[in-house]
């Protein structure tokens, strides 16, 4: 078996390169087709229309006498959930490069995190015959963008009129090769970034002495020097042409690590107690993990899970556990189901299997509690995979019903949605009363939009989101509620005078009373109180509700009569809104603490942009070793409306932040709604 991941930025040709894998491995008949007429790593008619691949896409092949499972990713940052879940079903990754365009800078990064975990890498250096391609400019950048060990496999071999015609290997004896001296020169480095890795000393002695090494040695070493993750092979590939393809599948089978060598990741008990290390084994416990869940119209809910340990066969109870992510509306599961029908993955296709042992990926129908990033493992002994590192989702997106008809169906509609995808989080703001889609960016955000629509049939409208805003007395102030009413019979008495002034940031509302001589009965306080706290709720302009306020009640009149706990109350609410008209009200915004991920080299444009935002920046850390800083600053919470998107384009997809509440402070009166 072998499991490999496609990454790479958008338009680098990675869904391209998939296809042609499978045409080249007999697995569809032509590119991009299956027999319905489907495109096979599309999954969504919206993937389609936006022209560009917003989930993870999965197909699985034969060649060779090996079992390949490609997991294409997306390439824009907006679906980095994809991308890692990618990452953790995966034994080794491809990293795609446009001939044309290069890389960017976020691919860089994910090099260097794919190096700190010690994944297997290789790069393939695509659309080498689209005009303006410049092979030899994407491997001297690949070799200087991506570090040591990158190593060309084949020299290019043109036509005429310049097309890529096939591939010549650089392992070929030098007399069998072209390029004349450039070729001995990529030659040579090829053999002994090779032999370097090689556990055969010898190897290393007999090339120095200028012995001719046989290739099949040099094969041989190739899987050892890959599956180190030190030494990363360079191919070039013409998907359209098919030039390259069929050197790559060999690549994949001759070089790349099975899941074996890859082996499981660290389990726990689910309730965190050490459990025993699982291997890639058959045979062993069960321990497998869901890293997609998608909802079929027809079939249900789908999970795509690959088997880290034991083998999972359909009709079996497991147990889910799972998984940590309750802050982002993804509750704990802790619960046994019954595994449905097992199946091999081509994009939208699934073909049947009878079993999914140890190192495989399959899709399990209708797990109705598993969702993604849970643990699938023997109900009899329980297990827990530490879930992978996720975005936090930063980017708040107001949503309303489009009808009423689509309201009724859109909470399991969004419960769904939310099930699918862990980098979402679902929230209804307490303070403004509305409901928030949390997404990592723009982009994510109008694929869930037009997700819930085109999967789940309910039409949702996205409006303004509203920052709450409050406010607080100017100033220190004594005024008189006075509730007096006379209607026949019993009416309504209550006079209540109150000192009002500014109380600390946090505060709230704080009551007390100076009663003396009881002019205000004592059973009358607490419901002068809930008068106060009501208004306060409530807001005198529009709905900002009042904070930080001290209200001391120091006098008042009874009636022995007409006064009565609802007239005391009307009198407090009163009182504090002629608090507000005498002293004046303040408003006051929310505040934030941020903490901005990034580059060094980034630094200075990210600290004018959050100038311009009214941030005042507490602080910064570097980290030499690794290139990168934190920025830590306060930020009104009004400015980080948009600011995933702005950090994204200023750093070239390279920067994250993180957010917390920190306080409210007084607004600028221009920039303060009436």
């Amino acid at each position: 078996m072998r499991n490999v991941v496609l990454v790479g930025h958008a338009g680098s040709g990675k869904t391209t390169l998939a296809e042609a894998l499978l045409v080249a491995a007999g697995a569809l008949p032509r590119a991009g087709r299956v027999e319905d007429g489907t495109t096979c790593l599309d999954t969504e008619d919206i993937e389609t229309r936006q022209q560009r691949s917003v989930s993870l896409g999965v197909a699985t092949v034969e060649h060779s006498g090996h079992r390949i499972t490609l997991l294409d990713t997306p390439g824009s940052p907006d679906f980095v959930g994809e991308l890692r879940a990618g990452l953790r079903a995966a034994d080794s990754a491809l990293f795609v490069v446009s001939a044309v365009n290069g890389m960017d800078a976020a691919t860089v990064q994910l090099w260097e995190e794919c190096a700190a975990v010690g994944l297997p890498r290789a790069v393939v250096i695509t659309q080498i015959d689209r005009a303006r391609a410049d092979v030899d400019e994407a491997v001297r950048l690949a070799q200087l963008m991506l570090g040591e060990g990158v190593y060309p496999m084949h020299l290019v071999q043109r036509g005429a009129d310049g097309s890529a015609r096939g591939l010549v290997s650089l392992l070929d004896p030098p007399g069998d090769a072209a390029g004349g001296q450039e070729a001995d020169r990529l030659r040579g480095e090829l053999i002994e970034g090779i032999i370097g890795e090689s556990e055969d000393e010898t190897l290393m002695e007999r090339y120095l002495a200028g012995d001719e090494l046989a290739v099949a040695d040099l094969v041989a070493d190739l899987e050892t020097a890959v599956a180190r993750g030190h030494f990363h092979p360079v191919l070039c590939v013409s998907s359209p042409t098919g030039v390259g393809v069929a050197e790559l599948l060999d690549l994949l089978v001759s070089a790349f690590p099975c899941p074996m060598e890859h082996g499981c990741p660290p389990v726990t008990r689910p309730d965190g107690s050490p459990a025993p290390p699982a291997g890639c084994d058959a045979d062993g416990p069960l321990v497998a993990e869901v890293v997609k869940t998608t909802t079929d119209p027809y079939v249900g809910r789908v999970s795509l899970v690959r088997v880290f340990s034991g083998t999972l066969r359909p009709d079996v109870a497991v147990h889910v556990s799972g998984h940590g992510l309750a802050d982002r509306g993804h509750p704990d599961h802790d619960a046994d189901e019954r595994v449905g029908v097992l199946s091999s993955p081509l994009g939208a296709v699934l073909r049947p299997v009878s079993h999914c042992p140890a190192g495989d990926i399959c899709a399990v129908a209708r797990l109705t509690t598993a969702e993604t990033g849970d643990t699938l493992s023997g109900p009899e002994d329980p297990r827990l995979v530490p879930p992978w590192e996720l975005p936090v989702p930063q980017l708040p997106v107001a949503v309303e019903a489009a009808s009423r008809a689509d309201e009724d169906r859109m909470a399991t509609a969004l419960s769904r949605l939310v099930a699918e995808d862990p980098t979402v989080r679902l929230e209804r703001r307490a303070d403004t009363g509305q409901l928030l889609l949390w997404c990592v960016g723009e982009g994510h955000a109008e694929v869930l939009l037009d997700r819930l629509r085109a999967r789940h049939g309910v039409a949702v409208v996205p409006v303004p989101v509203r920052v709450p805003l409050v406010e607080t007395l100017c100033g220190p102030a004594r005024v008189t509620g006075r509730h007096v009413k006379q209607s026949g019979g019993h009416g309504q008495y209550a006079v209540v005078v109150v000192e009002g002034e500014p109380g600390p940031p946090g505060s709230g509302v704080v009551f007390e009373q100076r009663i003396v001589g009881g002019t205000v009965p004592g059973q009358y306080h607490s419901s002068v109180e809930k008068g106060i706290r009501a208004q306060a709720q409530r807001g005198v302009h529009g709905d900002r509700p009042i904070v930080d306020v001290r209200v001391t009640l120091v006098d008042g009149k009874a009636h022995s009569v007409d006064s009565s706990d609802a007239a005391f109350q009307a009198a407090g609410a009163l009182a504090l809104r002629e608090l507000i008209a005498a002293a004046g009200a303040r408003v006051l915004e929310p505040w934030c603490e941020i903490q901005v991920r990034l580059p060094e080299e980034y630094v200075g444009a990210v600290m004018g942009d959050l100038a311009a935002r009214r941030a005042r920046v507490t602080g910064t850390e570097a980290d030499p070793e690794r290139g990168r800083a934190t920025v830590r600053a306060e930020v009104p919470e009004a400015e980080l409306l948009g600011y995933p998107g702005v950090l994204r384009s200023v750093t070239h997809g390279t920067g994250s932040f993180d957010r917390r509440p920190l306080r409210y402070e007084p607004s600028p009166a221009a920039l303060t709604p009436a």
